[in-house]
Parts: structure tokens; C-alpha cells; sequence
């Protein structure tokens, strides 16, 4: 079953036939290639011919002989025909020197270029070099909560089905799998691509034990500030000798590799980003689970972790906001349209409310300001400031 990814589809339109080449990104396996299928329907759908498309997989053993930028070039550029060709370059970066036949082909009239990788090292060095604001990147992720409800019966309870998102994973392909020990074995294929293929070969890390206790610290503690220094103080503290900058090292890496997402704090009243401190979340809960098992304990952070990605998803720049020595979970920007989120598990505890008000009401300007939480009535506005439950958010 294909499940409709309308809003990356709807990028992807708008910006057809423009003189841009069109770089879709994402961690490994969250529906790239899918995404292109889909889009080449719609072309079709749209009166484009199938000779028009030249779609390959360079991971495909079928284009094993595709080695270089030459041989890439000269493959497409045999199949070309007279009219618009809507050439897609998946995994272009297994090509050697892949930038130079995206800038040769970019520059045929006849050629609208889209191309895919699984990392961000895509739009660093030479690419974004040569190509330099010729290129418009789409940045995608793995299901949203709307899109992996699409895939069951409507009448299934959408409380138990969001409980399954989290323990059983965004990834498409997770909902293939029949049971847990393939789902995790699934996981866990995914997550050695990611350290193996995109950090520690791309990065030439030396020491992947290192990295892989730096990634178990930040899926432990995503939802609270950490810093280089944090890190580095923790791991050296059990006797696993790492510097700061060597931390920093691996942060950036584990970045660029779409598995873990940096967040910036910003002081609303100060209006200023603040330099010391970040927070961390990460690509999948369900990856977080395979990884460190179901902790209970901190099922706020989780709820926090799938609104932020859905914020990011909605094309919202999200930052971690700071009001005096209160804290907001999230400040999310787009268009000039500010909004302030609340994330709690639960608010029927007065004091618990009182608590998660109280960042929000000290904001003195009149942007929407939400508190989402799991708790089941009708939304309700305290003096503007409204509750909002996070399954029916998720699912607007």
C-alpha cells in the first residue's frame, strides 16, 4: 500500500519545471524513493509520458556500472528525448564525484533535475559550491501520526493507534513488518546504515563505540538542554575518555545525518537566541525504543519529541523558548506567524496546570499560545490560551 505524502508531493508540484534542481533529503529510509514513485503518478496522471522520466536507483545493482560522473552523464543523457525530462537521481552520492553530473545535466533546458541522499553531506562542500542557490532543498522525515493512520481501517481507536506509532516506529517500512523481532531487526538495519554508511565512513570516526554512547545519552535525554560539555563530563565520569571537541565532532555528524535534530533556545523578552545550551530530539520513538527499551518514566519528553518533529514537519522553524526563568517548549515560526506550545502529559492536576500556564501568560505579545496534552475534552481556553489534545492535533 502506498500512502499519500501530500504535503513533500505538494513541494514537489509547486516547484515543478522551475530552474531549480530539487535535493530531497532525510535520514535512511523514511519514504525518499517512495516519494519520487508517487510524485512520477502524479506526473503521468498530469499527461507526461513514461519516456519523459529516467528515474535510477543508484543503489540498485541494476546501475552497478554507474561509477562516476561521466558514466552517470552519459547514461541519462543517451535516453533524453526532444521534449521536458523529468530526470530523479536516487542515492546519488554512492556516484563518485556525483556534483558534477547534477551541474552537467542542471544546465540542459530539456531537464528538470530532481535528486535524493540520505544525509545532509549532499549540500556541503563542492555541491553546494557548485551549484550555489541553484538548488532548493526538501527536507523529508519518516511518517507523520496522520500519515500512518491513513494505513488502517477508520473505525480503528486512534488513542491505541497512536500508542502503536510510538512503540512500533514512523519508519514505512516498520509496517511491513509482522511482529516485533522483525521490526527491531528492521531498526536495527536502519540504525547501522545511519552510524556505518553516513558518520562513520563519511566522517572517518575511528572510535563508533564512542558514538554510539554519545547517541544512547542523547536518545536518554531528549527534551532536556544539553551542551558539548554535558556530554563530554558525563561519559568521562564513567570512564569513557572523550574531549569537547570531539563531542562536538560527533553532534554534528549525527546532525547532518537527519537521526538527531538540534534545537536553538531563544529569550522572548530579551529577544535573542541564547549561546549556551541545546536541546536534542530525535528522528523515530520507535528507534529510540529498539534502542534503549520502553522507559516509561519519561513519556512527556516523548510527547514533546512527536510534537516538535510534527512542527518541523508543518514547516515551522522551531526553537526552545525561554521567559524569564520559565521555560517554553516550543516557539515555532512560518511567514511571519509566531505560535507558543506547551507539552504535558497530563493537566488535570491544578497545580500541574497552574504550572504550564504560567511560561505562557508571562508572553506579553498576542500570538496563538496552545497547551497540547493525552487528556480527553472538549478544547478549552484559559483567558486565550488554548488545550488542545495531541492526538486530534496531530490529526488536523
Amino acid at each position: 500500500m502506498l500512502i499519500k505524502r501530500d504535503f513533500f508531493i505538494d513541494q514537489l508540484i509547486k516547484l515543478k519545471d522551475k530552474k531549480v534542481i530539487k535535493v530531497v533529503t532525510g535520514i535512511r529510509r523514511c519514504g525518499k524513493s517512495t516519494l519520487f514513485e508517487l510524485y512520477q503518478k502524479e506526473l503521468t496522471k498530469n499527461g507526461i509520458k513514461k519516456n519523459q522520466i529516467i528515474s535510477i536507483n543508484l543503489e540498485d545493482g541494476e546501475y552497478r556500472n554507474l561509477k562516476t560522473a561521466e558514466d552517470l552523464y552519459e547514461f541519462v543523457n543517451s535516453r533524453l528525448t526532444k521534449k521536458k525530462n523529468y530526470v530523479f537521481l536516487d542515492e546519488i552520492q554512492s556516484v563518485n564525484d556525483f556534483q558534477k553530473a547534477v551541474d552537467w545535466l542542471f544546465v540542459k533546458k530539456n531537464v528538470d533535475l530532481y535528486i535524493t541522499g540520505s544525509n545532509a553531506f549532499l549540500l556541503s562542500g563542492e555541491l553546494a559550491t557548485l551549484l550555489s542557490g541553484r538548488y532548493i532543498e526538501i527536507k523529508t522525515m519518516p511518517f507523520s501520526f496522520k500519515e500512518y493512520v491513513s494505513a488502517f481501517p477508520k473505525n480503528k481507536n486512534n488513542t491505541e493507534l497512536f500508542s502503536e506509532y510510538l512503540a512500533n516506529s514512523s519508519f514505512p517500512g516498520a509496517l511491513e513488518m509482522p511482529d516485533k523481532q522483525s521490526r527491531n531487526a528492521y531498526l536495527d538495519g536502519i540504525f547501522n546504515s545511519i552510524i556505518l554508511k553516513d558518520i562513520v565512513a563519511r566522517q572517518h570516526i575511528s572510535n563508533t563505540l564512542m558514538l554510539e554512547n554519545i547517541i544512547e545519552y542523547l536518545f536518554d535525554n531528549i527534551g532536556n538542554i544539553s551542551s558539548s560539555t554535558n556530554i563530554s563530563n558525563c561519559l568521562n565520569s564513567s570512564g569513557k575518555k572523550i574531549s569537547v571537541p570531539t563531542v562536538e565532532t560527533y553532534l554534528d555528524a549525527l546532525v547532518k545525518s537527519f537521526i538527531i535534530y538540534k534545537t536553538k533556545r531563544y529569550d522572548i523578552k530579551g529577544k535573542q537566541y541564547l549561546s549556551s545550551g541545546y536541546k536534542y530530539y530525535i528522528a523515530d520513538i520507535g528507534l529510540r525504543y529498539y534502542l534503549l527499551g520502553n522507559t516509561k518514566s519519561d513519556f512527556g519528553h516523548v510527547l514533546e519529541n512527536v510534537v516538535y518533529l510534527e512542527l518541523v514537519r508543518r514547516g515551522y522553524d522551531v526553537f526552545v523558548g525561554k521567559v524569564g526563568n520559565s521555560e517554553v517548549d516550543f516557539i515555532a515560526k512560518k511567514n511571519q506567524v509566531t505560535k507558543y506550545f506547551q507539552v504535558s502529559q497530563s493537566v488535570l492536576d491544578p497545580s500541574v496546570l497552574k504550572r504550564e500556564l504560567a511560561p505562557l501568560q508571562a508572553i506579553k505579545d498576542h500570538y496563538p499560545k496552545h497547551i497540547l496534552t493525552m487528556d480527553y475534552f472538549p478544547p478549552t481556553s484559559y483567558n486565550g490560551i488554548n488545550q488542545l489534545n495531541i492526538v486530534n492535533w496531530l490529526l488536523e
